[in-house]
């Protein structure tokens, strides 16, 4: 059995909300339907800050947002006005272009609070790039769960574990939270070609070999692995089926085709974009 590969993620800054990113790297550039994996970490914001990610734009991928704690505030191109809470599922797919908001709500933002979780970008396949854009959010009791023998796992997008979720995803996909108490087993199948697992915290052993905590580990495809916890540990499963074909990523955008990357940056640049209403500033092209 083959070792799989190890991504550490790079430490960097979203706005001012500190964040872990494993995907993209140069070791890996997608997962499944995965380009993009963002940690956002435990962060203590005192009255008067939070998160304030102004107006950008996005096409040919769907943006998912989960939390562990704390709330955000999504707001879109399309009308959506949507508070998000711990376990909550917030889904945008671009399509051919949206914009949005993600901030924190006005009444934690006056009092102070804390925020952890997860944001992902999944590609859509080619045939649903230049789709319509679409927003839904799946409140966290409306989430499969499964809980036995120490072992809870929550479903939060795709399907795994005899599970399914009800965000309406675009190609198969898995995406699941996972909590372990300690000296407790799961067995990861081989039912998705592409995945990988990122730990959160505790302590955790692959196939006998220890996990480092925020670390990305790229599963071996057509291999079932044994998960054992030596300690209560928090993780998350992502993967699917490969995508159908290579993607370009350049700032927000995503596609298969540079002409559309091209487009969309002239677009923005120009202001000739869906706007969020009630919204003015905005983040520019970066050069």
């Amino acid at each position: 059995m083959s070792s799989p590969l190890v991504i550490r993620p790079r430490a960097e800054s979203v706005e001012g909300q500190p964040i872990l990113r494993p995907l993209p790297s140069a070791q890996c550039r997608s997962v499944g339907p995965f380009v993009f994996f963002d940690h956002m970490l435990e962060t203590d914001y005192a009255p008067g800050h939070g998160m304030d990610i102004r107006q950008h734009p996005h096409i040919g991928l769907s943006t998912l947002t989960y939390l562990f704690e704390g709330e955000i505030q999504h707001k879109d191109s399309l009308g959506s006005d949507q508070r998000v809470g711990p376990g909550d599922v917030s889904w945008m797919t671009a399509g051919a272009g949206v914009a949005h908001v993600e901030r924190t709500p006005a009444d934690l933002l006056a009092k102070g609070s804390r925020l952890h979780g997860l944001q992902v970008w999944l590609a859509s396949p080619r045939e649903h790039e230049q789709g319509k854009p679409s927003y839904s959010h799946h409140p966290a009791a409306s989430l499969p769960v499964s809980d036995s023998l120490g072992v809870q796992i929550r479903m939060i997008a795709g399907n795994g574990f005899c599970l399914e979720s009800p965000v309406p995803v675009l190609s198969p996909t898995l995406y699941a939270h996972v909590h372990m108490q300690s000296a407790t087993t799961l067995v990861v199948p081989d039912e998705h070609a592409q995945r990988a697992l990122y730990l959160l915290d505790g302590e955790l052993f692959i196939n006998g070999e220890q996990v480092e905590a925020c670390s990305m580990i790229v599963l071996q495809e057509g291999e079932e692995v044994t998960l054992y916890a030596e300690e209560e540990c928090q993780l998350v499963l992502i993967g699917g089926e490969p995508l159908d074909g290579p993607r370009r990523m350049n700032w927000n955008f995503v596609a298969s085709d540079a002409e559309l990357i091209e487009q969309a940056r002239t677009n923005w640049a120009a202001e000739d974009w869906p706007r969020v209403p009630g919204e003015t500033s905005r983040i520019e092209l970066p050069r």
